[in-house]
């Protein structure tokens, strides 16, 4: 069964969509997790947003890289610069992508303002998603 990875920074708001999306759409052929450089706790709005699509993260947990599951994972995503930059080295059979994608959670403004900011960057994880998902298929 193949196993992917997801991560960011913090493991608090994309790559915890990523994971959400990934069980719904890539489902139980795969093996899904997320991690964070750092662990910084799941954001409220990333849960409120992923809620809206019909998707519960709320039970989710932030998690710190796990050596081992990054080393025998056979895809790791990059959701942002940081943790492309620092993620640890992995071997050459683990297959690297970066999706670089803003923070919501530095988002300014209005709560509808920064509510818009997590949904935009929500719908562009769920399409990258799609398509990974539909890319692997070929």
């Amino acid at each position: 069964m193949p196993q992917i990875y997801f991560l960011c920074t913090g493991n608090s708001c994309r790559s915890q969509m990523a994971e959400g999306f990934a069980r719904e759409i890539m489902g139980a052929d795969w093996q899904i997790a997320s991690a964070g450089i750092e662990a910084q706790g799941v954001n409220p709005r990333a849960i409120q947003v992923m809620a809206e699509k019909g998707i519960d993260i709320s039970h989710n947990r932030s998690k710190q890289i796990d050596m081992d599951y990054l080393l025998s994972s056979d895809v790791v995503v990059t959701l942002c610069g940081d943790a492309r930059d620092r993620c640890p080295v992995t071997p050459p059979s683990v297959r690297r992508v970066h999706w670089p994608l803003p923070d919501p959670a530095q988002a300014t403004g209005s709560d509808a303002e920064v509510l818009t900011v997590f949904r935009q960057v929500r719908d562009e994880i769920e399409r990258r998603v799609q398509q990974f998902a539909a890319d692997w298929q070929q």
